[in-house]
């Protein structure tokens, strides 16, 4: 722009009449930045003053100052009478309209009844632990005393997988998506001497028809003691501080003589308690449990004539639908929201 005064005369007489003649919003914006934009005449006029002679600045300086002044209240009252609004280009916030909610998710209720289930275990020293969903035989079945033949290694009754010995050659080694979380037990016993205090919760897979009490994927959480001089007055008393705290004091159990290959004896657990009147059922089953085979010790290295343990296991979804009165498992995995978000 240099340092020319009737240049700063025409600038002020077209930024004047840029402004007066906006007839919007529009048209207003355009003219504030050509004239007093960060890179408009105003802003380029003042930055001209360095290159001025100094006997000459002082003039240009005024001059220069009066432009700014004049072309901002030409702004300010062109804003008044066209608006203050922002362009049709850049919409501003309709303050009538109503808010867009934001949804807060949370854990899913599987997931809250598990972490629920390991709190009240923890409180008496069992330690959360986790293994592997792709198993051997080994963990699955022998090492729980479930020998060959058994109708629970059945290839109807489990997923098997064939994958590759590390020796291409060899024959293929058989692997399956574990049946029970057991499995776990045993990995923690083979890495850990007595005593052994452990939760172990876990997604399982079984064959099972879908209908509205099963599915072939599912959730167990299974418990396991092992140390001296362990009885079944430990293991009930474990349990029984278990089932009055998930669902409440008032709750009754009993033990009914079960089998179960991994535990001997073993029993299963019915409970009565006021949240199932509405079923009209005396008791309901929730877990099975026992005392830990030998052969189940033997297995892992332990010293049955030494050790004895405990352990118990129970379906994450049945105990989460009794509790909560769900009547088809499938909810759990369709992704319903209007299921979900009650819990």
């Amino acid at each position: 722009m240099g340092y020319d005064l009737a240049a700063i005369s025409n600038a002020l007489t077209e930024g004047l009449k840029a402004f007066e003649t906006a007839a919007d919003a529009d048209a207003l914006e355009n003219a504030r930045r050509e004239y007093l934009g960060s890179k408009g005449v105003a802003k380029a006029i003042l930055g001209g003053i360095k290159d001025v002679p100094k006997e000459e600045r002082g003039e240009y300086g005024k001059a220069a100052n009066v432009l700014n002044a004049k072309l901002t209240e030409a702004f300010k009252a062109a804003q008044a009478r066209v608006g203050a609004g922002k362009p049709s280009g850049k919409p501003g916030i309709d303050l009538t309209k109503p808010g867009k909610r934001r949804e807060i998710g949370h854990a899913h209720l599987i997931t809250q009844t598990i972490e629920e289930i390991v709190e009240i275990f923890g409180r008496i020293g069992f330690s959360q632990v986790e293994g592997p969903e792709v198993e051997d035989e080994f963990h699955n079945f022998d090492a729980l005393n479930i020998p060959a033949g058994h109708p629970a290694r059945d290839e109807a009754d489990n997923f098997f997988l064939q994958l590759n010995a590390p020796d291409w050659d060899a024959k293929p080694v058989p692997m399956l998506l574990r049946s029970q979380t057991s499995t776990i037990q045993i990995r923690t016993m083979e890495s850990r001497k007595p005593p052994v205090r452990v939760i172990a919760p876990g997604r399982v897979y079984r064959p099972d028809t879908v209908d509205a009490t099963h599915m072939y994927m599912f959730h167990q959480i299974e418990g396991l003691a092992v140390a001296e001089d362990l009885t079944f007055a430990d293991l009930k008393s474990v349990l029984e501080l278990f089932v009055r705290e998930y669902f409440g004091a008032d709750t009754k159990m009993r033990f009914r003589p079960h089998y179960f290959p991994f535990t001997e004896p073993s029993a299963e657990v019915d409970i009565d308690c006021q949240m199932f009147k509405h079923l009209k059922k005396p008791w309901l089953e929730i877990l099975g449990c026992g005392m830990v085979d030998p052969n189940v010790l033997n297995a892992v290295g332990y010293d049955p004539a030494r050790y004895t343990g405990f352990a118990f296991g129970m379906g994450v979804e049945r105990i989460a639908m009794l509790k909560h009165r769900i009547g088809d498992i499938r909810h759990f995995t369709t992704n319903d929201m209007r299921f979900l978000s009650q819990f």
